[in-house]
């Protein structure tokens, strides 16, 4: 396994930016293995001595959990840089990585890449911190995101159970029925881009991480990982749902092609052309942040279901907080990540709109009853809380699964620029899934 993983992490280096190679051949194996532990009078013994603490984050609630952290800790000062949105800041980490400089002491790490980090000994294991002691405190399928086998590599801050936003300005105008059924939603988008050729169902230009929770809530399991032995198979069932009906989408010309997370993307979201959302429980913030102008516009409905009256949903997203490897204040990360994830911070980004993967405030009644000024006073969380109960079972992502995102649009994505078929697309993606696996050390079975 670790000839395997260091003739693996060689390759990773040379072929993707996105991938932390660099780490394990400069042996960071060796110091991962000799970490000791570290006490709770250690740590209170850093917080009272204090020092500045580098964390890169995207996430906005870490905001004010920054700010009360410093209030509660006068000694230390949290740098909150936003290196970026997920692969932009996994390319920037690999580089500080790389140069041995500049690394944060705390890193937003998203569940789907947590296990390459792992994998390339670039984080710090946190059961000498005390970490594997908070298992009870979070909902099974956060908790096992963060594990590598029977090691903690980092705290889960949110999840990501899937629901629907929709802009009812927008359907009450053009007398738009909610969709509960994704051929309903196909239905939805027609009669919405016919009422208006500019408004269109959502936006979409091939992403993974989409593509990915749609094949996760329709069945398809196209992963399984053990260890490095890997298998990728894209033709099972779900995933022939997932391209028929998207397929449609794209054949009509039903979906926007704005790229998210763009000034273009907040637009239409904020003046009706985008009019739903399918994604993560986390993204309440995001729009209180990115889509002021549109508040109370917005609601929150359950996942469409690929067959009426089931309820299955999928994760999108959600993040942990990890210690790298290289960062230098091992103390004051740990009592900032605790503090954020498991500790009074939890309620703060509660607060600010951040989705918990906490068990106790997920089943409380407090947090159930919140009621979202932005969508209208709607008690948006029984929806996201019901969406976390029925996440489908049995999912798994690949070890290098940030190397497979990046190349989604020169497979899967051609699709939408072109006349590719979607479901071509995804053998496509697999082909060169396998390609790449097999080239870094990996056993893969097609």
């Amino acid at each position: 396994m670790r000839m395997n993983a260091r003739r693996l992490l060689r390759g990773i280096a040379l072929v993707s930016a996105l991938t932390l190679g660099a780490t394990a051949c400069g042996g960071s194996d060796d110091s991962a293995a000799e970490q000791k532990p570290v006490s709770a009078k250690d740590i209170d013994a850093a917080l009272k001595k204090g020092g500045t603490l580098k964390v890169w984050a995207w996430e906005p609630t870490l905001k004010k959990v920054a700010a009360d952290f410093e209030k509660e800790h006068p000694k230390v000062k949290v740098d909150l840089v936003n290196a970026g949105t997920n692969a932009d800041q996994y390319k920037a980490l690999q580089n500080a990585i790389a140069a041995k400089k500049g690394v944060p002491d705390v890193a937003q790490i998203e569940y789907y890449a947590l296990g390459e980090y792992a994998l390339t000994k670039a984080l710090d294991k946190l059961a000498p911190y005390g970490a594997d002691k908070l298992a009870g405190k979070y909902s099974p399928g956060p908790w096992n995101s963060v594990k590598s086998g029977k090691d903690v590599y980092a705290l889960p801050m949110d999840s990501g159970p899937m629901a629907m936003f929709y802009n009812k300005k927008v359907f009450d105008k053009y007398k738009l029925k909610v969709p509960t059924t994704w051929d309903e939603y196909v239905k939805t988008a027609r009669d919405l881009h016919k009422a208006n050729p500019k408004a269109y169902i959502t936006a979409d230009v091939g992403e993974g991480g989409t593509a990915t929770s749609m094949l996760w809530q329709a069945g398809s399991r196209p992963y399984k990982v053990d260890g490095t032995k890997v298998k990728i198979d894209f033709s099972d069932a779900g995933a022939e749902k997932y391209t028929d009906t998207w397929q449609k989408l794209l054949d009509d010309k039903l979906i926007a092609p704005i790229t998210g997370w763009t000034d273009d993307w907040y637009k239409g979201l904020g003046d009706g052309t985008i009019a739903t959302l399918t994604t993560g429980a986390w993204m309440p913030a995001n729009f209180v942040s990115g889509v002021k102008d549109a508040s109370g516009d917005w609601r929150v409905a359950p996942l469409p279901q690929w067959t009426e009256g089931d309820t299955t949903t999928a994760e999108n997203g959600g993040s942990s907080l990890a210690l790298p490897t290289l960062g230098k204040h091992k103390e004051l990360a740990y009592a900032f990540a605790e503090y954020a994830n498991a500790g009074k911070g939890v309620q703060t980004r509660i607060k600010e709109g951040a989705f918990p993967a906490t068990t106790a405030d997920l089943e409380s009644d407090a947090f159930q009853n919140t009621a979202f000024p932005y969508f209208g006073g709607q008690k948006a969380n029984k929806i996201f809380a019901e969406s976390a109960a029925n996440v489908g079972r049995g999912w798994s992502y690949l070890p290098y699964q940030v190397y497979a995102n990046s190349i989604f649009n020169d497979t899967v994505g051609k699709a939408y620029v072109s006349g590719t078929k979607l479901a071509d697309g995804l053998k496509a993606w697999q082909d060169a899934s396998v390609k790449y696996g097999e080239e870094q050390g990996f056993t893969v079975e097609k």
